[in-house]
């Protein structure tokens, strides 16, 4: 496997930029293809005669199952083999299945299709947290992390805004054609630009002699180490119970504003976009840098800002969800919009801090395993669950007081993340 040996990749110089903005664009069409199905639920329900239910399935179990069950043994993979390869070969399938789902005729064939989305991305997200923290040093590592996080508002934004402006132009199909064919594309020149750096060179001391070989993964790997580190779990659970509400208020806020504010697809795209690019931006940012400067002088602070952002965000959102005017309810959700996102750099950051260097993409993917099969697993078809249980006696306002009904995750998730902040310091690996 090709390595770059020169300490100067990762303490210095432009290509690392490089390396991270296309890993930010990557990740961006991961966002993209994983989000576009929120846009246009109001017109495939139409069209394929669907339910609540069935659009939670496929907005979140659909996607899980294999996201999450193939993600440890590809991080496990990636933890021996080159990162760049299992990365272009994931943008490549997740994203030719996004242009499959085009061609679904029936609720079967779509849930299949996003299965397939679900298979590529298990190899898109643990791998190139690997790849971040070979290079950026530890002292910049939460912000490179917060950097390449901007893929979730960005490519969310971009699902929201093309979806529904290619779906209003054309049609449902055309949108997730056009976009996945767009993701195809960008898989070679992702791999004739990103090379493969040397495991742990980051970590070394400035004027530390570089070893001859790079770090290898322990026999056993980064899950018989994790099991035994409690902060581990509550860091995972806190994420799991905030993703829960996060992904599933995500998924359902553009019905949530066509039904209850009388919004049309255009018009939806358009405000939605806007919230999601100004307020996840800001606060992806916002955490990262929260995270290298708190965390810096105690690491407790790398789990308490988190913590603090989603006992914010609760109340936040119960006034946003609750507003009757546009102009209002673009001002509340800017707020709560931001502080969702405020926990992934310097969250990512401490899992990575979890393990040795040469485990970390498959530390990574047992995080995001639990995250993720509880929070997008589970968010999408809560809140369309609810909304189909409430539907006989709320009507068109279900969708309103099922939201309403997850925001206690919130809370949850901020009490496990200060359990968590108190328990990191000694499970932390620098």
């Amino acid at each position: 496997m090709a390595t770059t040996d020169a300490r100067a990749t990762v303490r210095g110089g432009g290509y690392r930029y490089a390396v991270l903005a296309l890993l930010i664009i990557a990740y961006t069409f991961n966002f993209l293809d994983r989000q576009i199905l929120g846009i246009l639920a109001g017109s495939i329900k139409k069209d394929l005669n669907l339910t609540d239910s069935q659009l939670g399935l496929m907005g979140g179990l659909a996607f899980a199952l294999f996201y999450t069950g193939l993600g440890i043994p590809i991080a496990w993979l990636a933890d021996r083999w080159s990162r760049t390869w299992i990365m272009t070969g994931a943008l490549t399938i997740w994203s030719g299945f996004t242009a499959l789902c085009g061609l679904a005729g029936g609720f079967w064939s779509l849930f299949l299709c996003r299965m397939g989305v679900g298979v590529g991305e298990a190899g898109g997200v643990a791998p190139a947290y690997s790849l971040i923290s070979d290079y950026f040093p530890k002292e910049q590592r939460a912000r490179a992390l917060a950097a390449y996080s901007f893929g979730i508002p960005v490519g969310s934004a971009l699902g929201i805004l093309f979806g529904g402006l290619i779906a209003a132009s054309i049609d449902w199909r055309a949108a997730f054609i056009i976009v996945g064919l767009m993701g195809v594309a960008l898989a070679p020149v992702f791999r004739l630009v990103v090379r493969e750096p040397r495991r742990g060179l980051a970590d070394l001391e400035a004027g530390a002699p570089i070893p001859e070989a790079e770090p290898v993964a322990p026999p056993k790997g980064a899950l018989g180490l994790l099991l035994k580190k409690p902060s581990f779990w509550l860091i995972s659970l806190a994420a799991a119970a905030s993703s829960v509400c996060g992904y599933g208020v995500s998924f359902w806020l553009p019905s949530f504003f066509e039904r209850s504010l009388g919004m049309g697809l255009v018009d939806r795209s358009l405000f939605l976009g806007a919230i999601t690019l100004v307020g996840g931006t800001a606060g992806v940012w916002a955490g990262g840098w929260l995270g290298d400067r708190l965390g810096g002088r105690d690491k407790r602070f790398y789990l308490l800002v988190p913590a603090a952002a989603f006992a914010l965000a609760l109340p936040c959102f119960f006034f946003a969800i609750g507003a009757k005017s546009l102009a209002v309810a673009f001002v509340l959700f800017l707020i709560p919009q931001g502080l969702n996102l405020a926990w992934l750099g310097p969250v990512i950051n401490a899992v990575q801090h979890l393990v040795p260097a040469a485990s970390r993409s498959t530390a990574s993917a047992c995080f995001l395993f639990v995250n993720n099969l509880i929070g997008l697993g589970l968010g999408t078809y809560y809140f369309g669950a609810v909304s189909d249980l409430l539907t006989p006696r709320f009507g068109a306002e279900a969708l309103r007081y099922a939201i309403y009904s997850g925001l206690g995750f919130y809370l949850l998730s901020a009490l496990l993340f200060v359990a968590a902040a108190s328990v990191i310091r000694r499970d932390w690996v620098d």
